[in-house]
């Protein structure tokens, strides 16, 4: 894979089901459009790499990369309950889109940006979404990584100093592989939110960990990925405690037949900054007819 320059993107807010959404907004407003959605506790900013490399070069797309309410620079809802929760996600995302005038796309989804990626291509998005990527995502997800992730995403801690932080996400987020120390400080400067005391944070509201709580069966899958249509990768880290084996065999077997991927050296999920992964997003996404 070549280096390419590195897209400026245009950073844009558009209100979607009532909420302030933030995104970045890639590449030739004429080109292919992918979106790229992020995972529960993270934000679009994760996407940054996998966008600067597909929005530039001689076939460029339009990368798409939004923050989900709660999360990065999109607003906080004032009805958790109701507004936490994967339906509740789609029609932001699809309120998004149809503002932005898509009407065909790829999605490329780690973890929950995945599982929004599945609810979207079974009912909303059906016959305009091109293809998709689970990065580290499944229909059936395990329930002690689940609990894992409540218990880290739950109660997000507080530090006097940004390194204080990275230096959490660097432990906290071990399994998104062999990132450089410029990659840990770009993940950190990029997800970090002050208190009013002054500390750094996660940049995410703490409610969002409610959804496991007041929509039980929203990563209970299997009936929507039966109904996909459109060609699906899905990548799943080596070590991935979330998305076991023996999903992925059943996901090659049922519904759209993922084509399934394991990326070495990284558990969940991989983090799509590294050339020999954005290669695997990229050479699925330019195998599907545009």
């Amino acid at each position: 894979m070549t280096t390419a320059p590195v897209a400026q993107p245009q950073s844009r807010y558009l209100r979607c089901e009532g909420l302030n959404i933030h995104f970045m907004d890639w590449g030739p407003a004429d080109a292919p459009v992918l979106v790229a959605w992020h995972g529960l506790a993270r934000t679009g900013r994760d996407m940054d790499a996998l966008a600067a490399h597909l929005s530039t070069g001689p076939n460029p797309y339009r990368v798409i990369c939004p923050d989900t309410p709660g999360r990065g620079l999109s607003q906080w809802s004032a009805n958790p309950k109701a507004d936490y929760c994967l339906t509740a996600y789609a029609r932001v995302a699809a309120s998004l889109l149809d503002q932005l005038g898509v009407q065909r796309l790829h999605w490329v989804g780690t973890s929950m940006g995945g599982a929004l990626g599945t609810v979207l291509a079974a009912g909303p998005l059906q016959g305009r979404m091109q293809s998709l990527v689970l990065n580290d995502n499944g229909p059936q997800l395990a329930a002690a990584a689940i609990t894992r992730i409540r218990q880290y995403a739950g109660q997000p801690p507080a530090f006097a100093t940004l390194p204080e932080l990275e230096a959490f996400f660097r432990s906290a987020y071990a399994p998104f592989g062999d990132l450089s120390d410029a990659q840990w400080t770009h993940l950190a400067e990029t997800s970090a939110r002050r208190l009013p005391d002054g500390r750094f944070t996660p940049h995410y509201d703490p409610a969002i960990v409610g959804q496991f709580e007041h929509h039980p069966a929203d990563y209970d899958q299997w009936a929507a990925y039966d109904r996909i249509t459109c060609p699906v990768l899905c990548l799943r880290g080596e070590t991935s405690d979330l998305l076991l084996p023996e999903v992925t065999d059943a996901m090659r077997q049922r519904g759209p037949r993922a084509q399934v991927l394991t990326v070495p050296g990284c558990g969940h999920a991989p983090a799509l900054n590294v050339p020999a992964q954005i290669e695997l997003v990229e050479r699925f996404v330019r195998s599907v007819a545009s």
